[in-house]
């Protein structure tokens, strides 16, 4: 269950009752069951039903935070404005990007999109190599035709073995983590951009540079 979601007057939103910056109790926002089904539906909304939700995404991905807060509170009556801004500062794995534009603020997924949206290639840096979690049914496919984006625009790739466990645990109980070579897709031609917090995308991942980790 994620931790509740409280507001420090001096420093914001964060997780649990004591802000972490300046260790006093902060004010309650939202517990954990509601931050995890708010954070459930804004995930949606932003990458898989906007239209479904009421809301309208651009081109990039962006709607008015405005726009998504009235999509919230038409769902769930106990929702509010800053409830949609805790679940969308305190994300842990960075799936939310907020941006200050002349029209206004506007909110989008980081990553993650079912539906066609165009997300400009990130210059941040990329390490050598990444991780991905799969069941274990699916290696001889993988192993034949490379990471694929399935059901999602692109292939979604992890900074940590633990993390690509992770994700792989939503498949199987068993999961097996991939390592990416991921600096010499790079050196070969290949885009690979940071989203969020410990999450890459890039269109494929052939064969070629995929192995089997043996790594904790």
């Amino acid at each position: 269950m994620p931790d509740a979601i409280a507001r420090c007057s001096a420093h914001g939103y964060h997780e649990g009752t004591t802000c972490p910056e300046c260790g006093s109790e902060s004010e309650d926002v939202l517990n954990g069951a509601r931050r995890r089904r708010l954070s459930k539906f804004v995930s949606g909304a932003l990458r898989h039903f906007p239209d479904d939700a009421g809301v309208e995404l651009d081109q990039a991905g962006w709607t008015p935070f405005d726009a998504l807060v009235a999509a919230v509170e038409r769902t769930y009556d106990w929702a509010h404005h800053d409830h949609v801004e805790g679940v969308v500062a305190t994300d842990p794995k960075g799936r939310f990007e907020v941006d200050e534009t002349d029209g206004g603020r506007r909110v989008r997924a980081a990553y993650g999109h079912s539906v066609d949206v165009d997300l400009a290639a990130g210059d941040g840096p990329v390490p050598d190599v990444l991780y991905h979690g799969t069941a274990p049914r699916n290696l001889e496919a993988i192993f034949e035709a490379g990471l694929k984006p399935m059901d999602r625009q692109q292939v979604h790739l992890s900074e940590t073995v633990a993390d690509a466990r992770a994700v792989g645990e939503r498949h199987a109980a068993d999961p097996v983590v991939l390592e990416v070579d991921a600096a010499a897709m790079q050196a070969d031609g290949h885009d690979v951009t940071k989203r969020g917090a410990g999450t890459y995308t890039t269109d494929r991942v052939p064969p070629a540079y995929l192995s089997r980790t043996n790594r904790d």
